[in-house]
């Protein structure tokens, strides 16, 4: 493999390290007849993934994160000719319950009780947050550990346990259409049209970097929005630009904006 040329597309030490891993990954499945699985890389990590496993034909992948609409996955490399049923899961499912009545507990507080036992971020995946505690998708290689170490999240005793993929209490996604027009494709103008708030406050989050483009934050209110980009905020859900109109005779710029609850 060329490495150079394939990953002369990525920009930043970020994405070069990431593009040299996976390839690098493939090069071993290929080399060794045998898959090979990554942490769990959000949305903007699997696009750069993926955007340099195009162009090595050789190698296939799947998805492993737990349901459908995983935030988080892991990928799992394996040579083209390589039968997909013998691969098995890469990860495992855990449920946590406590008494949470008089402690407040969310999804950051889980999340940091279990990487306090010393783990890395790339070993967990998505965390569904319930009344009595939550369900964690987490690498299979982690799972006995966490089951014998993590008792408690704050000061709150917690029993945890293995649950089947099944067991996963996710809730449909809820999708609203947006119909609206902009002065210009800001990303501060759009993205508070799909927020539902105002320009000002969505330039707060913006600069606060609470908001990312196509799952990478920015800081950038100016930035230019195409169709099909994505905006996420946590606990706010994600929009995505379904299209981009022609212009009215005010000159504004017709779109429509499918907001993800």
């Amino acid at each position: 493999m060329k490495y150079e040329e394939l990953l002369g597309h990525l920009r930043g030490e970020a994405e070069q390290s990431l593009g040299r891993h996976i390839l690098d990954l493939a090069r071993q499945s290929w080399n060794t007849n045998r898959p090979q699985i990554t942490d769990f890389y959000d949305p903007y990590e699997r696009q750069v993934a993926q955007s340099v496993l195009g162009s090595v034909p050789e190698v296939a992948l799947l998805y492993q994160g737990g349901y459908k609409k995983a935030e988080r996955a892991r990928f799992v490399l394996y040579p083209q000719f390589y039968l997909t049923e013998t691969i098995p899961s890469s990860i495992r499912v855990l449920e946590a319950k406590g008494n949470f009545t008089f402690q407040t507990v969310k999804h950051g507080d889980y999340l940091g009780s279990i990487l306090g036992l010393g783990l890395k971020r790339g070993k967990i995946g998505d965390i569904l947050v319930l009344d009595h505690g939550c369900q964690a998708i987490v690498a299979a290689e982690a799972a006995d550990y966490i089951l014998s170490q993590w008792t408690q999240v704050h000061k709150v005793p917690i029993s945890v346990r293995e649950i089947d993929e099944q067991q996963l209490a996710v809730e449909p996604e809820r999708i609203k259409e947006i119909r609206a027009t902009v002065a210009s494709l800001r990303l501060d103008a759009v993205a508070a049209e799909g927020y539902g708030t105002s320009r000002s406050k969505i330039v707060r989050e913006i600069k606060g970097e609470r908001l990312k483009l196509n799952w990478k934050p920015v800081i950038n209110p100016s930035l230019s929005i195409s169709q099909g980009d994505v905006l996420s905020m946590r606990g706010r859900g994600r929009v995505v630009v379904s299209e981009v109109g022609g212009t009215t005779r005010k000159g504004r710029i017709n779109i429509v904006l499918h907001r993800y609850f």
